[in-house]
């Protein structure tokens, strides 16, 4: 009777060690599991991770598809290690507020004098003459007039625009190798609705033309604008560039009126190599 119980107190003895070795190994195992997810969310963490302020406030014309776009730019980011602030009120700019984010992105901003007050406008001007980074989708340069450092940092503003049309694109000769349009060969077929500027900006101080639209391939001006005053641009048509200017980086595209012209492989490279590109990040 006595061996029994020897014997099966040995055996439990023996079960426990065994269990109690599983289960330091199995703790072992899950904080080497931790430490490794750790140390990758750390390196992808907020040391690293691009802020972006995404404003889509508006003084005019306001585009349906704003809340759309400003979502897809949500996701986009996340996929590329971007953190993708939303806003549209201009409480959310102050020099405080701004020197958290590394880039200011307009979603089809249009008449900033009527969304941001001079202290507002001054905010954003001081924060990127220090280095600040800004891009601008679509709609960014439409009546900017009454904001005149804006105006003359986007080079142009807005005369009129066409439908939704497909027509042939050229990328500009000294930009084939830029990370926004690298891949696309000289010229490409693309589906945009598109601005006639007040304005050309090629040959501006730190301006980098990236791509023009031939129209000769669509119908410049809309029915709408035919007349008010709507004009096409003729030969040299921009419709995305860069400029280093000023302090800081400016990227602007005609993309993202609606999310058909964003939405696409290149609408997507497009946009955030812009991004990379204004933080110096390409």
């Amino acid at each position: 009777m006595k061996n029994k119980r020897n014997k099966i107190t040995t055996t439990f003895f023996l079960s426990a060690l065994c269990l109690l070795t599983f289960q330091i190994s199995a703790q072992e195992h899950l904080d080497v599991n931790h430490q490794k997810k750790t140390h990758e969310r750390n390196a992808m963490g907020n040391e690293t991770t691009l802020k972006v302020l995404l404003f889509s406030g508006t003084g005019w014309f306001r585009h349906p598809d704003i809340p759309i776009v400003n979502g897809w730019i949500v996701r986009l980011g996340s996929e590329h290690n971007m953190q993708v602030d939303v806003s549209e009120t201009g409480d959310d700019i102050s020099k405080k507020k701004l020197s958290y984010y590394d880039v200011l992105l307009f979603n089809n901003a249009n008449v900033l004098d009527k969304v941001f007050n001079k202290e507002q406008r001054t905010a954003i001007e001081e924060w990127y003459k220090a280095g600040g980074a800004i891009v601008g989708l679509h709609a960014l340069l439409v009546h900017q007039e009454n904001w005149p450092w804006l105006l003359d940092l986007g080079g142009c503003d807005f005369n009129s625009d066409s439908e939704f049309l497909k027509a042939k694109v050229m990328v500009d000769s000294e930009a084939m190798n830029h990370p926004t349009v690298k891949g696309m060969g000289k010229e490409f077929w693309y589906e945009a609705d598109w601005t006639n500027h007040t304005k050309v900006v090629t040959g501006l101080p730190g301006v980098q033309v990236l791509l023009r639209v031939d129209e000769l391939t669509y119908e410049p001006v809309r029915d709408y604008f035919k007349t008010r005053g709507g004009v096409p641009m003729g030969k040299d048509h921009p419709i995305a560039w860069t400029r280093d200017w000023g302090g800081g980086r400016f990227f602007y595209t005609e993309l993202g009126h609606d999310l058909r012209s964003l939405d696409t492989d290149f609408g997507r490279q497009h946009l955030i190599e812009g991004i990379k590109w204004v933080v110096n990040q390409n």
